[in-house]
């Protein structure tokens, strides 16, 4: 009996070192993916309606920001420049050295390449604003906003975003089910 006891105990203490083992390898694992690689992030309101919904669940790629640069009309999850401990979800619009010109709602681009300008195709606009404004970028400075003009705080609001807020794109929608996605949000110009 006490033979069996002994070995119930030694069988305990090899299963919770054996735990403890699994434990920190998926902390090994598990960390850096979270915060190199991808992570979850739930939508948060309407800024970005009908395009994401409030509560859509998404995963953000956070690695490939670093080999490749956002392109006109990406998604991007965003930390807000006045207050990096939220982020929103936006819509890249303008890049660095650009002016971004706002006439009636219509979204026009001047940069190096088009000097008289060109108006953005925007087929996912649905909630327009008239709103005339022009803003002309600096050095690392984007110019983002959001799908719902009428109800979005972007930066036509609270000014330029930095390049170094910049978070990721997602690269998944999860949730709602019916709305499961790769790459949700894309937009193809041509």
């Amino acid at each position: 009996m006490a033979q069996m006891d002994e070995e119930n105990k030694i069988q305990k203490t090899s299963s919770f070192w054996e735990l403890v083992r699994y434990g920190i390898l998926a902390l090994i694992i598990v960390v850096p993916f979270r915060i190199f690689i991808a992570q979850p992030y739930i939508v948060s309101g309407s800024s970005m309606d009908p395009t994401f919904k409030d509560a859509d669940y998404l995963i953000v790629d956070q690695l490939s920001k670093r080999f490749k640069e956002p392109e006109r009309g990406d998604v991007l999850i965003i930390k807000y420049p006045k207050d990096p401990s939220k982020f929103f979800i936006k819509r890249l619009i303008g890049f660095p050295g650009e002016t971004v010109t706002i006439k009636d709602g219509a979204v026009n681009i001047y940069n190096e390449e088009n000097k008289s300008g060109f108006e953005l195709n925007e087929p996912y606009i649905v909630y327009k604003k008239i709103e005339n404004i022009s803003v002309k970028l600096g050095e690392d400075e984007y110019f983002v906003m959001g799908d719902n003009r009428a109800g979005s705080s972007d930066s036509r609001i609270w000014g330029t975003l930095p390049k170094k807020y910049i978070v990721g794109k997602p690269i998944l929608r999860l949730l709602p089910l019916d709305k499961i996605d790769y790459q949700p949000g894309l937009f193809d110009e041509k």
